[in-house]
């Protein structure tokens, strides 16, 4: 069975739109398309029931019960226990938030573990805890692949290590990071784990009941949902950590990590892309499963398939061009890369080439994406130019792929 990629299109307005159909769209990893059911409460949320929720009158009622169906899909799509879920507006303020919270645990000489291969939302919040005494030590990529390997984490971390903060996929290189052999490391020295899931959450499944870290982190908006982030912290850390939240609201799980309230509207609009990937689900499988976190299951292997076929694909082509350096792996191989590619042309400027896709209607951009520590280390000179990056998930198409290869074979000669 094969990802049926024209029903999945079918559930996205913005495909049924001639003119932003004719687009090809390859800047996924900067926030995916919505489907249909996410619009559609969004849209019902506030046209009839834009109130605050939880009060005693009708349309409050609603509004809370709308709310707590986008509770309790995020806790049934992580597999987590509801009172270890934050849902805030951001994955980079979620850190901020963590990492202030985790404060007052440090003592001077206390160490963190941080990447040069990661979004500045997983870099910046820790770093700044050097001004509590904080020490942070840098886990560094090879700069000729981009990859970071356990044997230099097993050299950095120590009896003083508190903290290892790491991306499960970064969103230059692309390669799915080993999570559970980064947390036998650090457990092994007491170390809490935040692993950073943003550029993972669109093409796998999540199970923080066997992922081993004891913070996951992942941004809504760039899984076919409202732009949002969410926040797991294992219940054994989340009891010791320090509520940022309003002090009454200290002992209630939705808010004592999210000083800034919850965005009604936007959460309860979560619960589409459950029924979004449920409708996959059906249209795939004939056995009723009733378990939803197992239909997004069976539905992902699906999607992994698919997204590898197509990351080989335009990697086949990348590799055939002259000049063109490809950041990470250079083959596509199921469970080691996402179908998130970067590169770079010794020809032309990565800004040059943006300029000429779009010409063509085929969506890409350049830059360092916030990863510009990666993208230095990577020794690519102007990091504002950066890298090409061809970010797909599970409704682009081979035919866009395509097209893309013909246009860089034209415009990279």
């Amino acid at each position: 069975m094969v990802l049926d990629v024209d029903f999945a299109r079918s559930q996205f307005p913005v495909f049924q739109r001639p003119e932003t159909a004719a687009w090809a769209f390859f800047e996924n990893a900067g926030g995916s398309y919505v489907p249909e059911p996410v619009i559609d409460r969004l849209d019902a949320f506030f046209r009839w029931y834009k109130v605050q929720p939880y009060g005693p009158f009708e349309s409050s009622i609603i509004a809370g019960e709308a709310m707590d169906a986008g509770y309790q899909f995020v806790a049934q799509w992580l597999n987590a226990n509801d009172d270890e879920v934050t849902v805030g507006p951001s994955t980079t303020l979620n850190g901020y938030v963590l990492a202030q919270a985790l404060r007052p645990q440090l003592r001077p000489g206390d160490e963190i573990v941080i990447t040069n291969q990661d979004h500045e939302a997983n870099i910046g919040c820790w770093e700044r805890l050097s001004e509590a005494g904080a020490v942070i030590r840098r886990w560094e990529i090879d700069p000729a692949t981009g990859e970071l390997a356990l044997a230099d984490l097993e050299r950095l971390v120590n009896s003083r290590t508190r903290l290892v903060c790491f991306s499960l996929c970064s969103n230059i290189v692309g390669t799915f990071q080993d999570a559970v052999g980064v947390a036998e490391i650090a457990h092994r020295v007491g170390a809490a784990v935040v692993a950073d899931g943003v550029s993972y959450a669109p093409h796998r499944l999540a199970d923080v009941s066997q992922l081993a870290a004891d913070v996951y982190l992942y941004s809504t908006y760039k899984t076919f949902g409202t732009h949002l982030g969410v926040m797991w912290i294992r219940r054994e850390l989340q009891e010791r950590i320090v509520c940022q939240g309003h002090y009454f609201n200290r002992d209630k799980a939705r808010y004592r990590m999210n000083p800034t309230g919850p965005l009604h509207a936007e959460i309860a609009a979560l619960a589409g892309i459950g029924e979004y990937f449920d409708r996959l689900y059906a249209h795939h499988f004939t056995q009723q499963e009733t378990n939803p976190r197992q239909r997004a299951e069976r539905v992902f292997g699906l999607v992994a398939e698919h997204e590898t076929r197509l990351a080989e694909q335009l990697l086949q082509a990348l590799r055939a061009l002259p000049g063109i350096r490809i950041i990470g792996q250079t083959h596509a191989r199921e469970g080691r890369r996402a179908a998130t590619i970067s590169f770079v042309s010794a020809r032309q400027r990565s800004a040059a080439l943006a300029r000429s896709l779009a010409l063509r209607k085929i969506c890409v951009r350049n830059g360092h994406f916030y990863a510009r520590r990666c993208v230095e280390a990577l020794g690519i000179g102007d990091p504002d130019d950066g890298v090409l990056r061809v970010s797909m998930v599970h409704y682009n198409t081979q035919d866009e792929v395509q097209r893309l290869i013909d246009e860089l074979q034209a415009c990279c000669k």
